[in-house]
C-alpha cells in the first residue's frame, strides 16, 4: 500500500510538472501579476534613465506598459544589452525583449518576434565639418559601433576597410568619438538621433550618409509560443488603430510619424 501511495504520489508530481511546462506565456504572466521585460537603459529615445525621475523610460518602456495593460498585470523592467537579450529571453529571465532589436532570420532560430513595430535604418554619426559623408570615407578608419549588433555586421560589409571596435553600450561609443579614439559611430538612426539629442553641443554632430542597412525592430518573444506571439501582434495592431502608436512616436521622436510608414495591420 505505501509503494503504491509513492507511485501515485510521483505519477500525480510528475503531472503537474508536465501542466506548468506546457502552461503558455499569457498564463504565466497572469498567475505572477507581472510582464518581466528585458529593455536596454541607455539608448536615448528608446530606454534610458530619466535625468529627474532616475526611472527608465522610452518608447520601448511605454510599449511593454500597453502590453502588460492588456494583460491587466504590471510591469517589471530588466536591463539588458545586444549581446545578452536573446540569452536572458531564451532562460526565461524576462517574458519579452523591447531593445531596439532588429529581427532577422538568424535570430529566429532561438526566438521569435513580433511584427516590426519600429522601422529604421543604419547610418553613421560624425563631427560636423569632418569630411565624412558616408560608409565609403570610413575606410582605414576607426568606426564605433555595439557588441553583438547587427550595426557590427553591416558597417564590416559596407565597408570592409574599416577598422571597426565594439563597445558594451552605445554611449560608450559616443564618447570614443568624443574623444576622437573613432571618426565615426555607426548604429540605427533612431538612436544616433538620440545620442545626437541627448549631448550637451548636439550641434556638432551630424547624422550622414544613405542607409546602410535596413533595421525593422520586432519584439523578442519566447519560441513556439503563438498565442502570446498572436496576443502581442493583436496589441500592436490596437495600439496603432487607437491612435496611441502616433502619440508614443511623437512624444519621444519628437515629430510625426513619417508618411507612407504603417505597422502591419491584421483584420481583427
Amino acid at each position: 500500500m505505501k509503494r503504491l501511495v509513492i507511485i501515485l504520489a510521483l505519477v500525480l508530481s510528475f503531472m503537474f510538472a508536465a501542466s506548468i511546462a506546457s502552461a503558455g506565456k499569457i498564463e504565466d504572466v497572469k498567475a505572477k501579476g507581472v510582464l518581466t521585460c528585458g529593455v536596454k537603459d541607455s539608448v536615448n529615445l528608446f530606454g534610458f534613465i530619466d535625468a529627474d525621475s532616475k526611472e527608465l523610460v522610452g518608447f520601448d518602456i511605454d510599449i511593454c506598459k500597453y502590453i502588460a495593460s492588456k494583460l491587466g498585470v504590471k510591469t517589471e523592467f530588466k536591463v539588458v544589452t545586444s549581446k545578452n537579450r536573446i540569452p536572458m529571453l531564451v532562460q526565461g529571465s524576462v517574458d519579452m525583449v523591447a531593445a531596439t532589436m532588429t529581427h532577422k532570420f538568424s535570430r529566429d532560430e532561438q526566438i521569435d518576434f513580433s511584427i516590426t513595430y519600429f522601422m529604421d535604418g543604419q547610418k553613421i554619426l560624425v563631427k560636423k565639418g569632418s569630411g565624412i559623408a558616408s560608409a565609403a570615407d570610413l575606410a582605414n578608419k576607426k568606426v564605433g559601433t555595439v557588441k553583438g549588433s547587427t550595426s557590427e555586421k553591416n558597417i564590416k560589409n559596407a565597408q570592409p576597410k574599416a577598422h571597426v571596435i565594439s563597445y558594451d553600450e552605445y554611449p560608450q561609443a559616443f564618447m570614443a568619438l568624443k574623444q576622437g579614439k573613432v571618426k565615426a559611430v555607426t548604429t540605427d538612426s533612431g538612436i544616433l538621433a538620440g545620442l545626437k539629442a541627448g549631448d550637451d553641443n548636439p550641434e556638432k554632430w551630424e547624422i550622414a550618409g544613405e542607409f546602410i542597412a535596413s533595421e525593422p525592430y520586432g519584439l523578442g518573444l519566447p519560441q513556439n509560443d503563438s498565442a502570446f506571439r498572436d496576443f502581442v501582434n493583436k496589441c500592436l495592431n490596437e495600439m496603432w488603430l487607437d491612435g496611441t502608436y502616433q502619440k508614443l512616436f511623437k512624444k519621444w521622436m519628437g515629430y510625426d510619424l513619417p508618411e507612407g510608414w504603417t505597422i502591419e495591420l491584421w483584420p481583427m
